[in-house]
């Protein structure tokens, strides 16, 4: 576990809003390590339609496998989340079908709700066996719990690498009505975009159809999640759930204000992620404009972002573009070097294949010493653009993961 706050984190948990229509609880059931608050329930009310995306890793885990499945059901019930932190069920075989199942039917139990509505997750270590008895042991408490303003509780249930807990919401009007959105996430390490890089639940009071929500929350998911990277692994349990209560009584089929203010949510919960990336120090911001299709521009931006050599001389503050050349030459994507123009913050320091006359090796070094970064390529190709976020790659990431497991 990281003990020391990230330097980029935000001052404090936000003031998250109550989302009429869903409770929660979080408990230590000593999953891995004890006294500390590692499962978190979420119950919501009749009626709520639930959307998700996850995992492609060919190795997914147990939990993920088993939501994939249920989504798309029937509504009429209520739903209940169930997350444990410390151990991801992932890699575990017929042991691990075996956990989901006896905490499906323990929460089934415990909240009345149909195990065809239940969704569970679990993050943690790979390739150990869910001790999913302490887990179920503890559904009773939680159930008698619940509370609709408990929501930081379950933030903080759910980290693992993470240090701090992540939270955003947004509030938008749509035909007159006013709509809320809360979520939580958590993710620091193995995060790479291929859906959702980590675990992310969210919820709202809007009224929406499954299929609906499911199309919104797919658009957003990638212009969001799957525009990040800490270090290019992706998760076997990356999971996104988007719960919408109905409560509000206002329907947000088809409106932009809606999946704008989805998008503002995720894009904030995205970022929080980059920003607790394991050993992290400098929020970096890479931005590439004309390439030959959007495609292209993010294929050049993951490689830029992805690279451990860019990673390292953002880290040691040296305004490197050399590294930035080679990454988008290595990408895949069509590129022309003598067309390739390059700035770090405001300043232009390469362009026509070549050094830009104007640059002052100062001027940049200067803004590599700032805690948020900026990469610009122009690739003078076409109209494709994209935006891509990461961190930088320190010691402490080495330190962390050197010794995540003991």
């Amino acid at each position: 576990m990281a003990t020391k706050v990230s330097p980029l984190a935000p001052a404090a948990f936000p003031a998250l809003p109550v989302i009429d229509g869903v409770r929660f609880a979080a408990a230590a059931a000593g999953v891995k390590y004890s006294g500390r608050t590692d499962v978190m329930l979420a119950l919501c009310q009749p009626g709520t339609a639930i959307a998700g995306t996850f995992t492609r890793s060919a190795t997914r885990s147990a939990p993920v496998l088993d939501c994939q499945s249920k989504l798309g059901g029937p509504t009429d019930e209520g739903a209940a989340i169930l997350v444990n932190s410390g151990n991801s069920n992932a890699f575990t075989g017929r042991n691990g079908l075996a956990s989901v199942a006896a905490i499906v039917e323990a929460t089934a139990q415990a909240t009345g709700t149909p195990p065809s509505r239940i969704f569970t997750a679990s993050t943690g270590v790979i390739g150990e066996p869910l001790p999913h008895d302490r887990i179920t042991a503890k559904l009773v408490e939680l159930n008698g719990a619940l509370a609709a303003d408990a929501i930081e509780g379950a933030a903080q249930a759910i980290m693992t690498t993470d240090t701090y807990a992540k939270g955003s919401s947004s509030i938008c009007t749509v035909n007159g009505g006013q709509v809320k959105i809360a979520g939580i996430a958590k993710g620091s390490g193995m995060i790479a975009p291929d859906m959702a890089t980590m675990l992310v639940y969210i919820f709202t009071d809007a009224v929406i159809d499954q299929n609906h929500l499911q199309e919104v929350t797919t658009r957003v998911c990638d212009r969001t999640f799957n525009c990040i990277t800490v270090d290019s692994d992706t998760s076997t349990s990356d999971s996104l759930l988007v719960a919408a209560t109905g409560a509000s009584g206002v329907d947000v089929t088809g409106a932009a204000e809606f999946e704008s203010a989805l998008e503002q949510v995720m894009l904030d919960l995205a970022h929080q992620v980059v920003r607790d990336g394991e050993g992290a120090t400098k929020f970096v911001e890479v931005e590439v404009t004309g390439a030959v299709d959007a495609h292209s521009a993010k294929v050049h931006g993951l490689s830029i972002a992805n690279s451990p050599l860019v990673k390292t001389a953002i880290a040691g503050e040296d305004p490197n573009w050399g590294r930035v050349v080679m990454a988008v030459g290595k990408s895949g994507a069509p590129a022309d070097r003598d067309t390739l123009s390059i700035w770090f913050g405001d300043t232009l320091v390469a362009e026509n294949g070549w050094v830009a006359p104007s640059y002052v090796e100062a001027d940049a070094a200067e803004h590599m010493k700032t805690d948020h970064i900026r990469i610009r390529v122009d690739c003078g190709m076409g109209g494709g653009a994209a935006t891509v976020w990461t961190c930088d790659l320190t010691h402490g990431y080495i330190e962390i993961n050197a010794d995540y497991r003991s």
